[in-house]
């Protein structure tokens, strides 16, 4: 400390010297704007001298704050030394360049450069140049960024009023997050950051918005671009305004296909107690109170998966070859349609447990199903002309040509969830006893969408290639399957053998 403190006087001294009598070849120690680095690459503080003069032969002292004494680097008789050195910078620091121009220490350049950046790399940085007649330093700030997981929305049906929750967590700094809809930008009093031990931030935020509205939600860090979640809210038709749905939980990525795998057997574990229809209501509130429930990510979904086959395909209705199937020749009405005529169920079936399966979404000779739905059922048989609501037993994500740049739950409000690619593999995960059905864009391994709600009977994966839409349907199946089953090294099956 004693140290230290001489330094500083010594420090003082001198400037206030150079200040009132200026010398001859005097310089000053110029240094950048502050430096936005995202963590783990490399970096660079810039520093260099003015006017521009050979650093070679003089002392360097990079470091924060009033750690004089335990540089982050120190150059001194032409050399690194490293006998003081913060230990947790050894082997990370050198010399950088400003720029693409410059000619290092010949010129005066005596940026650092850091590598492997962490979030505790953070702060200020002061660098320190001094020769055998003068000395200046200045100080730059190091901001280490990480970008979040992109937001997840939520939303709550409340009487004619819906409560949307907007959720991401893994931030440094602090982000900002802004909602809008539509026309304008909206103020939501409801903001909440938490940091952990790490220093990394967690956001959440909810906002009350009108029945029928397209909400957004954007975090963004200064200098970066926004992460973004959208969600348009239809209000339901009167008749299925007592929807018992818990929820929804969109993701900002809403990337995928749908793919739906295949078995022939039940799961069922006993001594599972139905929830109420009264427990339907507690769970609403719940979710109103607390918001956003994090969905399961692909990698954890993708460990439970399990086989899937087709059960009872009607060759007058369906065609199915080597895994893929689509409508039958000689049904399909003008343009690509979706209805229960083409809906058929899978095995096995599920009353408990987790379950994840796949299905691929078109070839490259017709492009990529524009009509489908994927998802669970209930039903044992599904009827033609039956409604496919949930009050009815269905469960799923749908495509259409009618809904333009959008994927929707069969659910009353509507949830449409915005898409910004094509999808061309689509993973399905069940977690019958937490009541959660995610979707995922398996490509890109990003969540598309999870719908809560609660499963009092037994349910079978179910999809629907639609009509008159040319691009197939395949079921995608694996050589081992179920917990902690392979899934970069397994091979598709057609379920014909071939």
């Amino acid at each position: 400390m004693g140290a230290l403190i001489w330094h500083v006087c010594v420090i003082a001294a001198l400037s206030s010297l150079s200040r009132a009598a200026p010398v001859s070849n005097s310089f000053d120690v110029v240094v950048g704007s502050p430096v936005f680095a995202p963590l783990g690459p490399k970096t660079t503080l810039p520093c260099w001298l003015n006017p521009s003069e050979s650093a070679e032969a003089m002392d360097i002292r990079w470091f924060r704050q009033t750690h004089f004494d335990t540089p982050v680097l120190l150059y001194h008789a032409k050399a690194f030394d490293e006998t003081t050195q913060d230990s947790s910078y050894t082997g990370r620091v050198s010399f950088g360049l400003k720029d693409a121009e410059s000619g290092g220490l010949k010129t005066g350049d005596v940026s650092l450069e850091l590598a492997t950046v962490t979030l505790q790399d953070s702060g200020n940085y002061t660098c320190y140049v001094s020769s055998d007649r003068i000395y200046d330093s200045s100080s730059i700030s190091l901001i280490v960024t990480k970008t979040g997981t992109s937001p997840l929305l939520s939303a709550v049906w409340k009487e004619d009023k819906v409560n949307v929750s907007c959720e991401s967590e893994g931030w440094h700094p602090e982000p900002s997050l802004h909602w809008s809809d539509a026309q304008q930008a909206l103020t939501s009093k409801n903001t909440k950051y938490s940091t952990d031990s790490s220093g990394v931030v967690s956001v959440h935020s909810w906002i009350l918005v009108s029945s029928s509205s397209q909400v957004s939600c954007s975090i963004v860090l200064s200098g970066a671009e926004a992460k973004e979640a959208r969600m348009r809210l239809e209000k339901p038709p009167a008749a299925e305004s007592g929807s018992s749905v818990g929820g929804w939980v969109v993701s900002a990525l809403l990337l995928a296909v749908i793919a739906v795998g295949v078995g022939w057997f039940c799961f069922k574990k006993k001594g599972k107690k139905a929830r109420s229809e009264g427990d339907n209501a507690e769970e609403t509130d719940r979710l109103l109170q607390i918001g956003v429930i994090q969905p399961t990510n692909h990698s954890t979904a993708s460990k439970n998966y399990v086989n899937v086959t087709l059960d009872d395909v009607d060759p007058q209705i369906l065609t199915f070859k080597k895994g893929k199937f689509r409508d039958a020749p000689g049904i399909a009405s003008a343009g690509q349609k979706v209805t229960c005529l083409t809906a058929t169920k899978g095995t096995p079936c599920f009353s408990s447990g987790r379950h994840y399966w796949e299905v691929s979404l078109g070839k490259e000779t017709v492009g990529i199903k524009q009509s489908w739905w994927v998802g669970v059922t209930s039903l044992t048989k599904i009827p033609r002309d039956i409604s496919p609501t949930a009050a009815n037993g269905f469960w799923f994500l749908s495509s259409s040509p009618d809904i333009a740049e959008s994927f929707q739950f069969n659910h009353a409000p509507n949830v449409l969830l915005p898409v910004n690619t094509q999808l061309q593999t689509i993973g399905v995960y069940l977690d019958y006893d937490n009541g959660e059905l995610s979707f995922y864009d398996v490509t890109n391994k990003t969540l598309i969408g999870t719908l809560r709600t609660k499963f009092t009977k037994e349910v079978f994966p179910f999809f629907n290639p639609g009509l008159g839409d040319a691009a197939p349907m395949e079921i995608l199946q694996r050589e081992e399957a179920g917990e902690n089953s392979s899934m970069q090294n397994s091979t598709p099956l057609s379920n014909d053998g071939s």
